[in-house]
């Protein structure tokens, strides 16, 4: 029998049938996104272990919503960074060519497409809440892109999906040595 908990900012969520220690709401509007509709799930999550889990992706959450299309287009950079990189990491393929025509940074969100969200509590140092965002990108469709905003008030990563929230993490180095997350205020 499915469980369910309940946030005050996204209602309810259901507990996932393979996976005891995630949580699905339906589909909410994400303004950073221009509204387009996304289920959100907080994971690695149980609710007896973490007591103060629901009111901080609650704040988070509040956080990431204010976020908008301006926001989004303030790491356009770090986005288009993320592209070229991995281009000129590869051989050339002409299917690519769109993407090295990109003029005006904001141009590289034509090329990416939001998945999913997940809420997690990182388990190291900090122990701070995490919205990361799964996307699919034209440039790397193996692996991905991911958004991770710490505290969903500012992005703290930018990376194919690997499973780690922060750059720090992913090469275990110390988090002042990690040049976006050092950098939150």
């Amino acid at each position: 029998m499915s469980k369910e908990i309940t946030s005050k900012i996204i209602g309810q969520l259901k507990q996932d049938g393979s996976f005891s220690d995630w949580w699905e709401s339906t589909d909410i509007e994400i303004p950073f996104f221009d509204n387009q509709k996304l289920a959100i799930t907080f994971i690695d999550f149980e609710p007896e272990d973490d007591k103060n889990f629901i009111e901080e992706a609650d704040q988070a959450l509040m956080n990431f919503f204010k976020l908008k299309n301006e926001d989004r287009n303030s790491i356009s950079g770090l986005a288009y960074k993320n592209c070229t990189d991995f281009l000129e990491a590869i051989d050339f393929d002409e299917a690519d060519e769109p993407l090295r025509q990109i003029e005006n940074h904001n141009e590289i969100w034509d090329f990416i497409e939001p998945t999913e969200i997940h809420i997690s509590r990182r388990h190291r140092r900090d122990n701070d809440i995490y919205v990361q965002i799964a996307c699919e990108c034209d440039w790397e469709q193996e692996h991905g892109l991911q958004l991770v905003f710490r505290q969903g008030k500012q992005l703290t990563r930018i990376s194919s999906q690997d499973g780690h929230l922060t750059e720090a993490d992913a090469y275990d180095n110390p988090d002042e040595k990690d040049e976006l997350l050092s950098k939150f205020k």
